[in-house]
Protein backbone atom coordinates (compact mmCIF):
# COMPACT_ATOMS: atom_id res chain seq x y z
CA UNK A 1 0.00 0.00 0.00
CA UNK A 2 1.32 3.41 -0.97
CA UNK A 3 1.69 5.95 1.81
CA UNK A 4 0.96 9.52 0.84
CA UNK A 5 2.47 12.53 2.59
CA UNK A 6 0.12 15.28 3.74
CA UNK A 7 1.36 18.87 3.64
CA UNK A 8 -0.68 21.81 4.90
CA UNK A 9 -0.86 25.39 3.66
CA UNK A 10 -0.72 28.17 6.27
CA UNK A 11 -4.44 28.70 5.67
CA UNK A 12 -5.17 25.01 6.34
CA UNK A 13 -3.22 25.25 9.60
CA UNK A 14 -5.38 28.22 10.66
CA UNK A 15 -8.49 26.31 9.59
CA UNK A 16 -7.48 23.35 11.79
CA UNK A 17 -7.68 25.60 14.86
CA UNK A 18 -11.19 26.73 13.87
CA UNK A 19 -12.28 23.11 13.37
CA UNK A 20 -11.07 22.20 16.84
CA UNK A 21 -13.06 25.03 18.42
CA UNK A 22 -16.10 24.05 16.33
CA UNK A 23 -15.91 20.44 17.59
CA UNK A 24 -15.18 19.00 14.13
CA UNK A 25 -11.68 17.72 14.84
CA UNK A 26 -12.55 14.01 15.04
CA UNK A 27 -14.55 14.01 11.78
CA UNK A 28 -11.75 15.96 10.07
CA UNK A 29 -9.07 13.53 11.32
CA UNK A 30 -11.10 10.59 9.97
CA UNK A 31 -11.33 12.24 6.55
CA UNK A 32 -7.61 13.09 6.52
CA UNK A 33 -6.79 9.42 7.25
CA UNK A 34 -8.94 8.32 4.28
CA UNK A 35 -7.32 10.92 2.01
CA UNK A 36 -3.84 9.95 3.22
CA UNK A 37 -4.37 6.25 2.49
CA UNK A 38 -6.07 6.86 -0.89
CA UNK A 39 -6.92 10.38 -2.09
CA UNK A 40 -9.26 8.89 -4.73
CA UNK A 41 -11.20 6.54 -2.43
CA UNK A 42 -14.88 6.75 -3.39
CA UNK A 43 -16.15 6.76 0.20
CA UNK A 44 -17.00 9.38 1.26
CA UNK A 45 -17.48 10.90 -2.20
CA UNK A 46 -15.18 13.66 -3.38
CA UNK A 47 -15.69 16.37 -5.99
CA UNK A 48 -13.29 17.60 -8.64
CA UNK A 49 -13.23 21.36 -8.40
CA UNK A 50 -13.42 23.83 -11.28
CA UNK A 51 -12.65 27.52 -11.71
CA UNK A 52 -9.99 29.00 -9.42
CA UNK A 53 -9.45 25.62 -7.77
CA UNK A 54 -9.35 23.49 -10.92
CA UNK A 55 -7.18 20.44 -10.35
CA UNK A 56 -8.12 20.29 -6.66
CA UNK A 57 -10.61 18.02 -4.92
CA UNK A 58 -12.94 18.52 -2.01
CA UNK A 59 -14.64 16.33 0.58
CA UNK A 60 -17.34 17.44 2.96
CA UNK A 61 -16.61 17.60 6.69
CA UNK A 62 -20.24 18.62 7.21
CA UNK A 63 -22.86 20.63 5.28
CA UNK A 64 -20.88 23.86 5.57
CA UNK A 65 -17.21 22.88 5.78
CA UNK A 66 -15.00 20.89 3.44
CA UNK A 67 -11.41 19.78 2.98
CA UNK A 68 -9.91 21.08 -0.26
CA UNK A 69 -6.76 19.34 -1.46
CA UNK A 70 -4.46 18.83 -4.43
CA UNK A 71 -2.80 15.54 -5.33
CA UNK A 72 0.76 15.34 -6.67
CA UNK A 73 0.95 11.74 -7.88
CA UNK A 74 4.65 11.56 -8.82
CA UNK A 75 5.75 12.91 -5.44
CA UNK A 76 3.04 11.01 -3.51
CA UNK A 77 2.14 14.28 -1.79
CA UNK A 78 -1.30 15.62 -0.93
CA UNK A 79 -1.46 19.35 -0.28
CA UNK A 80 -4.29 20.34 2.06
CA UNK A 81 -5.37 23.81 0.91
CA UNK A 82 -8.38 24.54 3.10
CA UNK A 83 -10.32 22.82 5.86
CA UNK A 84 -13.04 25.39 6.46
CA UNK A 85 -15.89 26.85 4.45
CA UNK A 86 -14.92 28.64 1.28
CA UNK A 87 -18.06 30.79 1.51
CA UNK A 88 -16.51 33.33 3.91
Amino acid sequence: MVKWTLVYTKQAQKDAKKLTSAGLQIKTQQLLKIIESNPFDKTPPYEKLVGDLEGAYSRRINIQHRIVYQVYQKEKVIKIIRMWTHYE
